[in-house]
């Protein structure tokens, strides 16, 4: 019996003063790497919002790792998050007074982990940051702080990754670059990726796509 780690149920979403987005169901399985495609204004940023636990449907229903989210208290919630669920943003947000390393082990203790210096040395290595791992954000070109946003989401080895327009201002080499990079250290982390983006070029290298509209 099928046991996905992504199912959605008849979500609905409507803000101030607009019209309301109704999304399609949606189920992924273990290791099926997926990807939301859709052009701007089709409501991506939204789902993804919603499949991560940052803001609540209207109506419907969001299972993660078999957990209702509608379920968790936002303290709950928060903690499921910390420990399930990894986001690798446009941007890194990294906190700027910390060093590579320390933003790191906060991902760990914030999600109730204890620190594993080794383990977060071979995602660095993995992802050729091993030599910047006492660095500060300010010292790290934009592709090593993608990276370094890459190794602080996986680190906790979340059930489910989720990727928010990661190629959308790259030229094809290096869209494809980081495109096998995300599947590469996903599969590592034995999670499953799903990405949101416009970006129509990547369609072919998922065996899953939703549209939206």
């Amino acid at each position: 019996m099928s046991n996905p780690i992504v199912s959605t149920e008849q979500l609905t979403f409507q803000y101030p003063n607009s019209t309301r987005i109704d999304f399609p169901d949606i189920s992924i399985e273990k290791g099926q790497h997926t990807l939301l495609l859709g052009d701007s204004g089709s409501g991506k940023t939204t789902l993804l919002n919603m499949l991560g636990g940052l803001s609540r449907p209207q109506t419907g229903h969001v299972r993660i790792n078999n957990q209702d989210l509608a379920l968790l208290s936002n303290g709950k919630l928060d903690q499921f998050r910390s420990q399930y669920i990894g986001f690798i943003f446009q941007e890194a947000h990294l906190i700027k007074n910390l060093t590579l390393m320390e933003n790191i082990k906060l991902a760990q203790s914030l999600a109730g982990k204890k620190v594993d210096k080794n383990g977060i040395h071979e995602v660095l290595e993995q992802l050729q940051l091993d030599l910047k791992s006492n660095a500060y954000p300010s010292e790290l070109s934009r592709g090593q702080l993608q990276r370094a946003a890459i190794a602080r989401s996986v680190i906790n080895k979340p059930a489910l990754l989720i990727a928010d327009e990661p190629t959308a201002s790259l030229d094809d080499n290096n869209t494809h670059r980081v495109l096998k990079l995300l599947l590469s250290i996903a599969d590592t982390a034995g999670s499953t990726l799903l990405i949101t983006t416009h970006d129509k070029r990547i369609k072919d290298q998922f065996s899953k796509t939703y549209l939206l509209k």
